[in-house]
């Protein structure tokens, strides 16, 4: 069944239109139809800015190189495989990476799951090179992250450190984030899929539903469909779904064979109904893509379509939502992370907010000894830094 749920998407670009037309699957009639019209008059550079963006170049060259290369800048086909190639060493150069951090767990008794990289674009595209890692994401059990870091410690990564007030950590964070300055690798050790106060899965269902992937010889375990879907759904929409590639790999899922028994089980268990009808009505707008029967009762309802609409807002263009984003696209995501939730999780949410912040001890510093008495004050320094960053209204 097909259903139009009519995004406004008249701000788009030509160039990401067009870029969304090169990554459909079995989408090559309809390039060759189109074309002469898609490749007229467009912003190379913008062109290619985006597709760096979205992370979604190796596709892109890909198609282009085996449907429409004739219609194509020279340069713009040259950096295109350039940034190809230099994505298939790396993606190469993180599997054996993967495969020996894997085997160093295993050989302490610490379970990991790898959540993205390389096992990732091997299961979902059949090729690593067809998918772009920035790091390699591990969960393992909460108990174990002191003996994890321990090794990781060894191996010459380096921990990157965080302020943190009361073990705030373990409350508002969900990973730590280690790096290796002469691998120029980046791992983060994960004791949940996300952070609070989304509900999720035990680690030990997790385990239990587990897959072992192919791609290395030392076994590299990861997770099972069902859980994937939901993660990287739930991953995608927390960060706004503003590179491609995360829509793109639920695009992949949704072709792939799924229990979806036990995915609409697991979307009703977790309360995953609103990211995954959003991810879902994106998908079925940018992708064109088909919707299992037993999911098509997910995105019916209005507020995934509306938070769909507001999704857009960062894939139309080139945003940035951490470290460098404006103060507008700022504002703008706290509002979009709040609309995610549902009332269970604006509740929750509420309730974690009154637990002190590192930042508060930047408004207030005291003794380790008298900390707890961030507790009550925490309303004052919160109404303190608010007024701080106060801004009027210039006349």
């Amino acid at each position: 069944m097909e259903h139009k749920f009519q995004l406004d998407l008249t701000d788009m670009p030509k160039e990401l239109k067009v870029l969304l037309e090169l990554i459909k699957d079995n989408n090559d009639q309809n390039i060759h139809q189109h074309k002469n019209e898609w490749f007229a008059n467009l912003n190379w550079d913008y062109f290619l800015k985006l597709a760096m963006h979205h992370r979604i170049y190796p596709q892109v060259y890909l198609k282009i190189k085996e449907v429409v290369s004739e219609l194509i800048p020279v340069s713009v086909l040259q950096t295109l495989k350039a940034e190809y190639e230099k994505n298939t060493f790396r993606m190469l150069y993180l599997s054996k990476e993967m495969e020996r951090i894997s085997k160093l767990f295993t050989e302490n008794q610490i379970r990991s799951l790898f959540l993205k990289g390389p096992v990732v674009a091997h299961d979902l595209y059949g090729d690593i090179s067809l998918r772009t890692s920035k790091d390699l994401d591990i969960l393992i059990p909460e108990f174990q992250l002191s003996k994890a870091e321990s090794l990781l410690l060894k191996e010459g990564y380096e921990k990157e450190e965080v302020s943190t007030l009361l073990n705030e950590i373990k409350w508002r964070q969900y990973h730590i984030v280690y790096f290796h300055p002469e691998k120029k690798i980046q791992i983060e050790i994960h004791w949940r899929l996300n952070p609070r106060p989304i509900k999720e899965p035990e680690f030990e269902n997790l385990w239990g539903r587990r897959r072992m992937s192919s791609l290395t010889t030392h076994p590299v375990s990861f997770l099972g469909k069902e859980d994937l879907f939901l993660y990287l759904t739930a991953h995608g929409a927390r960060h706004g779904w503003f590179r491609l590639r995360w829509l793109k790999d639920i695009d992949q899922m949704c072709r792939c064979e799924m229990d979806y028994k036990k995915v609409d089980f697991f979307i009703k268990e977790y309360q995953h109904q609103r990211v995954v009808g959003q991810a879902l009505v994106l998908n079925s707008e940018l992708f064109s893509s088909s919707l299992n029967p037993i999911l098509e009762s997910v995105p019916k309802n209005n507020i995934s379509t509306k938070l769909a609409q507001s999704a857009i807002y960062y894939i139309r263009d080139i945003t940035h939502i951490y470290g460098v984003g404006s103060e507008e696209v700022l504002k703008y995501h706290r509002r979009y992370l709040f609309s995610l939730k549902s009332i269970r999780q604006k509740i929750f949410f509420m309730i974690i907010s009154f637990y002190p912040s590192s930042s508060d001890k930047a408004v207030l510093a005291l003794p380790k000894k008298l900390h707890f008495l961030y507790f009550p004050l925490r309303p004052l320094l919160w109404t303190s830094r608010k007024f701080k960053s106060f801004k009027p209204l210039k006349k």
